[in-house]
């Protein structure tokens, strides 16, 4: 057995697991760790170790320990793209970007106890924050460009980046409503929320 081998063995045999060979895998084993020593306490060599690979292969799937969290991010703004393109053009703007929103947002029931988890870290660990702002503006950025389309105005005017802005502002607090409560529905509150900002605040509040 050569060297790199003997070290693979060595570390499955530690771990008690196989090595982790994919995006899906390492998050996983990363997840674990966040949840029982914390975020800031987990280092990139204590998630290679887990997964039984070495510092070199984590940072094939991952930039950093912040990209762990955030998982294919890239291929998310993708997919609430194409989201956005697909939506009727006969539809009101802001009921569009609510069913793209609220859709984008929709998960396998057994992902979501992993999301939550992705989410509450994303949300409350302060080191994650300036990385968070400049992916947030990544997704504000293609709200924006939907709504100036959608308005014909230029993506630099008030309005579509109004809309951009506040759109991102009642996901949030959709998000971090549902993390307080575990029975609620995360797409309800979304769709709740897209609602209530699209209808304004002067009157009642929605059922």
């Amino acid at each position: 057995m050569d060297g790199a081998n003997d070290e693979q063995g060595q570390r499955q045999t530690r771990t008690g697991r196989p090595p982790a060979t994919s995006r899906a895998a390492l998050e996983r084993v990363g997840f674990e760790l966040f949840a029982r020593q914390g975020f800031d306490r987990t280092t990139v060599d204590d998630i290679a170790g887990a997964a039984g690979i070495g510092r070199r292969t984590f940072f094939r799937y991952f930039a950093s320990k912040n990209d762990l969290v955030w998982g294919d991010f890239e291929a998310e703004l993708v997919k609430l793209d194409g989201l956005l393109t697909a939506a009727d053009p006969a539809a009101p703007m802001m009921d569009a970007l609510r069913g793209a929103v609220v859709e984008f947002n929709h998960f396998d029931p057994a992902a979501v106890p992993w999301h939550r988890q992705r989410m509450a870290l994303i949300l409350r660990v302060p080191t994650l924050q300036a990385d968070s702002t400049v992916r947030y503006a990544s997704w504000r950025t293609l709200v924006t460009e939907f709504a100036a389309q959608r308005t014909g105005r230029a993506s630099s005017e008030l309005l579509p980046r109004l809309i951009g802005h506040t759109v991102l502002a009642a996901c949030i607090a959709a998000y971090e409503h549902w993390l307080t409560d575990e029975q609620a529905s995360l797409g309800g509150l979304l769709d709740l929320g897209l609602r209530q900002l699209a209808a304004g605040f002067d009157g009642p509040a929605l059922p």
